[in-house]
């Protein structure tokens, strides 16, 4: 690892009542003993005269000190700051730490920083303090990677997820799975390395249950997890489909709680796409109000609707809207069933001019699919659509548990690598193959959960893990 101290802005640029410098490494201590000066503890409106009476080295660590930052070169004063001294291995990084408290604002802080480069350091690359904070063991790449999704969460929601990965959780539970492997593994090599000694003690049927109900099921339940509840990271797309003036933009309007979309009478008022983000029980969602589907002569409606299907192509769950006092159109039912390999809710809007009853005539061969009532003009069934939104992207089960492991995308793929090895180890052994073979998908399996935690993980993916990190974080 390199041994660089490393410094940067760990807040964003921007007036404010308070920005932060970070420092880690060996030589953070003595950068800041060149340019911090404390206050004297007997006269804190001056700074002392004598520096040597409060010298960095000597000041404790983990605790707040009101100084002044003064450039070595000219003894300008650049900044009055509490400054905090955190020795390793008691830091975010496990080295030498030094936060400086400055007064926000671009040039007052880049000031500070320019004059910590010029004493040694070098400005830190995006997570670099993470990563170090992670190959010096204080946290696992499943916590490193966290630490981005707290900083990126778009609800409270992902935010919980977020905060049970960095409490490492994910990490313990996989590493409770790699000792199981782990072990499998042991015995399988032990009865390859000494056959006449513990060859025939395998048991292979008690391997084979133990690693399939111990360890295949748990990262199954993972898979399903990551399915049902990655989005509460990664966002949902969703798009409005349906006839002009059904009330899709009406809808839109109302799931915002603004005035997102010009509402008329007219057929044909929105002829382009509209989107706008929000939040539905917990999940960050990207509503997209889409021209409405009719024949039109009209060039700009019909490049309109061109967008339309290219935008249900691309949307995770799709609300088809319907007017609830019409017959449902042969059209409408044509595009309700090219929609088959997608979510899809049907959405009966238009509820208040029937009485509560939807008059349109949902057709047998559709009748399966999820649908709701609402009157998007008088907030009827919002709540209710808003229930079915969340159930059908991530189901009851993961809406209830706030606490479920979530893996990422990264962690799904090992995972699904993990368990293709592991079911291609046990049905080897069950039919009698060499150990050997055994042995490598175990081996396999055991690599693909490592990778999960960061214990085998390449350099070029950290590299990609910690560059989508801010800088000074």
């Amino acid at each position: 690892m390199d041994q660089e101290t490393i410094a940067a802005i760990a807040t964003p640029i921007g007036s404010g009542g308070i920005g932060i410098i970070r420092i880690s490494g060996s030589d953070a201590l003595p950068i800041t003993e060149r340019i911090f000066t404390a206050r004297n503890a007997c006269n804190d409106a001056t700074p002392s005269k004598d520096p040597s009476d409060l010298p960095v080295h000597s000041l404790e660590s983990h605790r707040l000190y009101l100084g002044v930052i003064t450039d070595p070169a000219n003894q300008r004063i650049l900044d009055e700051v509490l400054l905090a001294i955190m020795r390793a291995p008691r830091s975010y990084t496990r080295e030498d730490c030094v936060e400086i408290q400055a007064h926000s604002g671009a040039v007052v802080l880049n000031a500070i920083l320019g004059l910590v480069l010029r004493q040694g350091a070098r400005l830190a690359r995006p997570g670099e303090f993470t990563m170090r904070a992670f190959l010096n063991g204080r946290i696992d790449l499943t916590q490193a990677e966290a630490v981005a999704d707290v900083i990126h969460a778009k609800t409270e929601r992902a935010l919980e997820v977020a905060t049970t990965q960095i409490q490492g959780h994910l990490g313990e539970t996989i590493d409770a799975l790699r000792i199981l492997i782990k072990d499998a593994l042991t015995e399988v090599e032990a009865g390859i390395d000494f056959p006449d000694e513990v060859g025939d003690a395998i048991d292979v049927h008690r391997l084979n249950v133990n690693l399939r109900e111990n360890v295949i099921v748990p990262l199954r339940d993972l898979l399903r997890h990551y399915r049902d509840g990655h989005v509460f990271r990664d966002g949902l797309q969703m798009a409005l489909i349906g006839r002009t003036n059904v009330g899709k933009s009406s809808l839109m309007n109302r799931l915002l709680k603004k005035n997102r979309v010009i509402v008329t009478e007219t057929p044909g008022t929105t002829r382009d796409a509209i989107d706008d983000a929000m939040s539905i029980r917990g999940i960050p969602v990207v509503l997209t109000d889409t021209a409405g589907i009719r024949d039109s002569s009209d060039t700009i409606e019909q490049i309109g609707m061109e967008r339309t299907r290219q935008i249900m192509d691309n949307a995770q769950l799709v609300l088809f809207v319907l007017d609830a006092t019409e017959p449902i159109g042969q059209e409408e039912i044509d595009l309700i069933e090219g929609l088959s390999d997608k979510s899809i809710i049907l959405v009966l809007n238009k509820i208040d001019l029937v009485s509560g009853r939807a008059a349109a005539v949902i057709p047998s061969r559709i009748r399966s699919m999820p649908r709701v009532e609402i009157s998007a003009l008088y907030n009827q069934g919002i709540d209710a659509l808003k229930d079915l939104i969340a159930e059908s992207t991530v189901g009851s089960e993961t809406m209830a548990s706030p606490n479920a492991l979530i893996p990422n995308l990264r962690h799904q793929i090992a995972i699904q690598q993990a368990v293709r090895e592991l079911e291609s180890g046990c049905n080897a052994a069950e039919e009698g193959v060499p150990m050997e073979l055994v042995a490598i998908h175990l081996k396999e399996a055991l690599e693909a959960t490592g990778s999960i935690v960061g214990v085998t993980t390449t350099e070029d993916v950290l590299d990609d893990i910690f560059s989508k990190f801010c800088i000074g974080k």
